[in-house]
């Protein structure tokens, strides 16, 4: 654990050619929630895993909400602006260079990732994102998006994340010029195993990428 900046964190640098892996908790998560599906992604890769900032009854998330599904958007664009500045905090402290910083997030923490590209696409431009939706609710932003990749994987009857709001995502993103991969499993929220095999595969064609 390192305390040097205000959010608590944990960091493995992992190997030098490959990307770092952000980790985005859900609702009353930790910072040590998502290591084992980061293990599961990309085992030699580096990981940033902040918790966040935000308290709800005891519980840690990344923005404020009125309700389930009703976000606080004022707080969701002054959270993604935070986000950003960690990882540019990050980037100069742990000396990661010019290492791509893939977002990894489940539910609210796939909002605060979704959010942070949408907003800061210059910061961040991988997002794999598990049971997430459009983060902004009725605003839109003019953004250009060439350049990211956003892998969607939601279930089709998940009422935390409703379809329709992830397919604006998808129309959204796609519009402003961003690589967009989704998948639509059956079921509600959560994570699937095969959801786990695509971002796996998803993030490794990401890192062969950038690989010299």
């Amino acid at each position: 654990m390192t305390t040097d900046h205000h959010w608590p964190h944990l960091y493995e640098s992992g190997a030098q050619d490959t990307p770092v892996l952000l980790l985005l908790h859900g609702t009353g998560g930790t910072e040590h929630d998502l290591l084992p599906l980061a293990q599961r992604l990309a085992p030699d890769a580096g990981y940033l895993s902040p918790r966040g900032p935000v308290q709800e009854h005891g519980m840690n998330r990344w923005f404020r909400r009125f309700g389930e599904g009703q976000f606080d958007v004022d707080d969701v664009v002054r959270r993604a602006g935070e986000v950003a500045d960690f990882i540019g905090w990050a980037r100069e402290h742990y000396g990661l260079g010019d290492r791509k910083v893939i977002a990894v997030g489940f539910s609210n923490g796939a909002n605060i990732g979704l959010a942070t590209v949408l907003l800061h696409p210059r910061v961040l431009t991988d997002v794999v994102a598990f049971s997430g939706m459009y983060p902004l609710g009725d605003r839109t932003v003019d953004v250009d998006l060439s350049g990211s990749a956003v892998a969607l994987f939601n279930g089709e009857s998940d009422a935390m994340a409703p379809l329709d709001s992830v397919t604006r995502l998808k129309t959204f993103l796609d519009s402003a010029g961003s690589e967009v991969s989704q998948s639509v499993r059956e079921g509600g929220h959560g994570v699937h195993p095969a959801e786990v095999d695509g971002a796996e595969a998803w993030i490794g064609s990401r890192a062969a990428a950038i690989t010299p």
